[in-house]
């Protein structure tokens, strides 16, 4: 089992967390079985960029990002280099460091 660490939010995590996740898994599957309720709108297809995060630390034992992955990340607010889409980051053995965003591409959460 890898840690999954969620910095504080606002709205969605206001004290942060940890959660215990599987390799394999994605950061948006892990963060929604831990009640977190970040945006997918896509139901997690990797056509919406709304379940964009920032990689803090773990980046390296992560998937890397494939070219849909990377076409997605150009629509969302915010971009940093440690940007990653939720849905298409799968947690390895290390542990992962994730922030995010205040703000997603969906005007209105549903």
């Amino acid at each position: 089992m890898s840690t999954l660490t969620v910095l504080p939010h606002a709205e969605l995590c206001p004290q942060g967390a940890r959660i215990e996740a599987k390799p394999g898994i994605s950061i948006c599957d892990a963060l929604l079985d831990a009640g977190i309720a970040i945006e997918h709108a896509c139901e997690k297809v990797a056509a919406c960029a709304t379940c964009h995060v920032y990689v803090r630390q773990g980046a390296s034992s992560l998937n890397q990002p494939d070219d849909e992955e990377e076409d997605q990340l150009d629509a969302a607010w915010g971009l940093e280099a440690a940007s990653r889409l939720a849905c298409c980051a799968k947690i390895g053995q290390a542990d992962v460091t994730v922030e995010l965003p205040r703000h997603t591409r969906n005007l209105a959460r549903e």
